[in-house]
């Protein structure tokens, strides 16, 4: 059933479809390099431009190659309009490569960070969008995260038969890993918070499972198997539960199963559907879809059980709800007049901004620094991935070389 390859090629391409206006003019000029195999500065600019946030300077534009700031002009670098310049340098120590990095101010013409970090030969894209990231972090204020990974389900079919894929690539598209493959479906896949493994429903059996399965050695366990529905896993914020939709009593119900005890607590009982849980950063609630209003809608209830209370009204379907990290937003698929696009409700308000113009906008899933929403849409028939900033102003499509693809969902 399941494969644990890794490729260093991209399966996908990111596309820019829209910008942040004020972007910042940012310039990284190619590392001096002794044969490293990776180039690290052209990693950390397309991480960079993909963001969404910086203008890139272009390489041929550059006039100069610095690789430290005692050898910049920043008065040469002003009169191109860059902003912020990097600058770095990547030596072979036998084996190991020592990577070091400057960001600079060109207008004050200082230093804003400087590091020095050793790399395997294997490790370098890692170190790459570390360099990233903390450039990003600097620059913006927020987390980056072009060190996490994303995981997503591609469907392909060849001779009248469908092969379902479970695979996780690096946020870049590079390093794809299929994580499960299978002719019956796959779907619902979920991140461990620690990262390290992921829950998923597999119909292998020819009925619905629910499985946990570690990333590093690719083990698994079925943990859950009852009669009828066993959907929607969602891990709690501290690993040791489970909140999934089981069908065993009758009705899909949500229920709150413990990984230790196999113990399962009972949260919803309805006579409607109750299903796509989601816990609240706290574990102290779990968000969820039901129809008991007569379409679906979102619900709150305390992950011990107890009264439910619904979230939302505007609209007529809101499902597939998802916390901020910071618990301040909630995101889900707001449908109105038959369109299904992307929303953001404030908790506070409980207002909703409605981020995405698509007609068929589902699975949205929030990046770890809560900046940016990864969802599917399909253009026809074609399921594919974009991106969202919270606020709607910077979008992105994220193209695959075959096949569909469906249900991201952004590591912790």
């Amino acid at each position: 059933m399941y494969i644990y390859v890794s490729s260093s090629h991209a399966e996908l391409t990111i596309e820019i479809t829209e910008g942040i206006e004020s972007a910042l003019p940012v310039a990284v000029v190619p590392f001096a390099s002794a044969g490293a195999p990776v180039d690290i500065s052209a990693v950390v600019n397309a991480d960079l431009e993909r963001s969404g946030y910086f203008k890139m300077m272009a390489e041929q534009s550059m006039s100069s190659r610095p690789s430290s700031a005692q050898e910049v002009n920043f008065q040469e670098w002003q009169s191109l309009g860059q902003n912020y310049l990097v600058v770095g340098r990547v030596n072979n120590g036998g084996g190991q490569y020592n990577v070091q990095f400057q960001l600079l101010d060109v207008f004050k013409g200082g230093q804003l960070l400087g590091y020095k970090m050793a790399s395997s030969a294997g490790d370098l894209r890692r170190t790459a969008h570390h360099i990233s990231d903390l450039i990003f972090e600097k620059l913006t204020g927020k987390k980056g995260v072009f060190s996490g990974r994303i995981a997503y389900i591609t469907t392909s079919r060849q001779g009248g038969q469908s092969n379902h894929k479970l695979q996780v690539a690096d946020a870049d598209g590079f390093n794809p890993q299929t994580i499960a493959s299978s002719i019956e479906p796959l779907m619902s896949p979920s991140w461990s918070p620690d990262g390290k493994k992921m829950a998923y429903v597999s119909f292998e059996r020819k009925s619905a499972a629910i499985y946990i399965q570690t990333l590093a050695t690719g083990q698994r366990e079925r943990v859950a198997e009852f009669p009828g529905i066993n959907g929607a896993p969602a891990w709690s914020p501290d690993g040791s539960r489970l909140a999934l939709t089981l069908s065993k009593d009758g009705n899909p119900d949500i229920f709150v199963l413990n990984l230790a005890s196999r113990s399962l607590l009972k949260l919803t009982k309805n006579y409607a559907i109750d299903t796509e849980p989601a816990w609240s950063p706290d574990g102290g609630s779990i968000v969820f879809t039901s129809d008991r209003g007569g379409k679906p809608q979102l619900y709150l209830v305390s992950s011990q059980g107890g009264q439910e209370k619904r979230l939302t009204f505007s609209g007529d379907y809101n499902a597939r709800g998802s916390f901020s990290p910071d618990g301040k937003n909630l995101v889900m698929v707001h449908g109105n007049g038959g369109d299904y696009r992307i929303a953001v409700m404030d908790m506070a308000s409980r207002s909703i901004n409605v981020l995405t113009g698509g007609r068929s906008d589902e699975s949205p899933s929030f990046a770890p620094n809560g900046s940016m929403i990864l969802y599917a849409s399909k253009n026809g028939s074609t399921g594919f991935l974009s991106a969202v900033s919270i606020d709607g102003k910077m979008q992105q499509k994220l193209v695959f070389n075959s096949g569909e693809v469906r249900e991201p969902a952004w590591s912790p």
